[in-house]
């Protein structure tokens, strides 16, 4: 029997299988590189379409978990049990975003010398990796139902850790939904950034 349980284990193996990307053809974006930041994608997209697709809320959030953690990494803000059922989904050990402090740098700073992953997936320059995440938390906390912050936030990454945060705040299963189909659309743009 399937369940949020199961979703979690799977999403957690996930992120420690070695995934095979398409090769870059920019000579100053090492290959590897390039597969790592792909991979995780895959896998973030694969967690992705099990909060899209739960039948529970506790699912969902499951999955909304795994989704922010393997974005921030565990040196990021809020990575761990969020959702505090007591395991943490989306384990890893690197993300796609430089930690707090900068290190360790990220799965997309290796990708920066390509204009759309250092505009749409970095957001800019990472001078200040604690100002930069800052931004980010204040937008989340900003946010209301009514009053959509999330387009304030030039890392759609970011904006897909807003909405996976809202989902884990959310009472029904509908609206993490509704949140799902929002990260749906920051994970594609983020993944195509990588090839542009």
């Amino acid at each position: 029997m399937w369940s949020w349980r199961s979703a979690a284990t799977a999403i957690t193996v996930a992120v420690t299988v070695i995934s095979c990307g398409v090769q870059s053809d920019d000579p100053e974006i090492p290959a590897d590189a390039h597969d790592a930041y792909t991979g995780r994608l895959e896998i973030i997209d694969a967690a992705l379409g099990t909060w899209l697709h739960s039948t529970t809320l506790a699912e969902a959030q499951v999955a909304a978990e795994a989704v922010a953690n393997l974005v921030v990494g565990p040196n990021g803000p809020g990575y761990g049990d969020r959702n505090g059922d007591g395991y943490v989904s989306g384990v890893n050990a690197e993300g796609v975003l430089p930690g707090l402090d900068g290190t360790p740098v990220g799965l997309a700073e290796p990708l920066s010398g390509n204009e759309c992953v250092r505009a749409d997936v970095l957001g800019g320059p990472w001078v200040d990796p604690a100002a930069e995440w800052a931004t980010m938390e204040r937008a989340i906390e900003e946010w209301r139902p009514n009053r959509n912050t999330m387009p304030t936030l030039a890392s759609h990454p970011m904006r897909v850790v807003g909405w996976a945060t809202f989902t884990l705040e959310a009472t029904s299963v509908e609206a993490a939904h509704e949140y799902a189909g929002h990260a749906r659309l920051h994970v594609d743009i983020s993944r195509r950034a990588a090839d542009c």
